[in-house]
């Protein structure tokens, strides 16, 4: 089924990967009263894990991180388009939640995680603006460098 986000996904050159399986006892999203909650999604590309661990003052890395968080968020709307068959039926991107592998002197997760909130906002209009949280943490699974998770009103 192709519609009108679909339709932007193509515009913005970004085509969506198959969703990850889950690695633990936990499942990739549930929905509850028109709310689609999703697992948190790490920053796997096509060439494999986007790892590393942000310190202060490393640019290049800051800006691999950016990347990286985008990543998160095409993996966010692959599993959504899984749970909902139909992106379409998103009404709006309520919040994310990024976790930013960081070392202590790091503070500047906000801007990392603005990788998957410019995405939402790219994709989805005025219904991917969303109230967020950005937390630095000591280690994410497989090393990457950042976990986002989401949570979508769907119609």
């Amino acid at each position: 089924m192709s519609g009108q986000i679909e339709a932007k996904l193509a515009e913005l050159g970004i085509t969506l990967p198959e969703p990850v399986a889950p690695v633990a006892n936990y499942v990739p999203s549930v929905t509850a009263g028109g709310v689609l909650y999703v697992s948190g999604q790490v920053s796997i590309g096509p060439e494999g894990p986007i790892t590393g661990r942000l310190d202060a003052g490393d640019e290049a890395a800051l800006a691999q991180a950016v990347g990286a968080a985008r990543t998160c968020g095409i993996n966010l709307i692959a599993q959504v388009k899984a749970a909902t068959g139909d992106l379409d039926r998103v009404k709006r991107v309520v919040k994310l939640t990024g976790f930013v592998n960081s070392a202590p002197d790091f503070t500047q997760q906000p801007v990392v995680v603005n990788g998957c909130s410019d995405l939402m906002v790219a994709v989805f209009g005025e219904a991917g603006r969303h109230a967020r949280s950005a937390v630095g943490v000591a280690a994410l699974p497989l090393g990457v460098m950042v976990e986002v998770e989401g949570i979508f009103e769907i119609a």
